[in-house]
């Protein structure tokens, strides 16, 4: 199992521009993925294998209304190109959990494996 504290990411809303009619990464979704490759790096995880559980607290920088989905997207994705595991399909159980608002956010992550009996009850 691995917990990790990530910063707050930008919305899902925001995570593309659009250049010649192509959507591509916006600069602040290719700053947070950066952010989380170095978190993990730092930390030396291993990629996950099989079927794994998630579960996401985010503490939003402010009190306006947020959706948890976009949260859970932006997590996934950065958590996926971090190398934590192969591919955000492996993701069987997702919770996420809207917390009190903290200076400048941030988002709590579980991240474990399921095993196989667990699954195929």
């Amino acid at each position: 199992m691995v917990t990790l504290q990530l910063p707050y990411p930008p919305s899902i809303n925001h995570h593309y521009s659009y250049v010649r009619g192509r959507p591509v990464l916006s600069k602040e979704a290719r700053s947070y993925r950066r952010r989380v490759r170095s978190l993990l790096a730092h930390q030396k995880v291993e990629p996950l294998t099989g079927p794994l559980a998630v579960r996401i607290e985010m503490y939003p920088p402010d009190k306006r209304r947020r959706d948890c989905d976009n949260v859970q997207k932006a997590v996934l994705d950065a958590l996926q190109q971090g190398g934590l595991f192969w591919d955000d399909s492996q993701v069987s159980w997702l919770l996420t959990e809207r917390m009190q608002p903290t200076k400048h956010g941030k988002t709590v992550v579980t991240v474990g494996q399921i095993k196989e009996e667990f699954i195929d009850e």
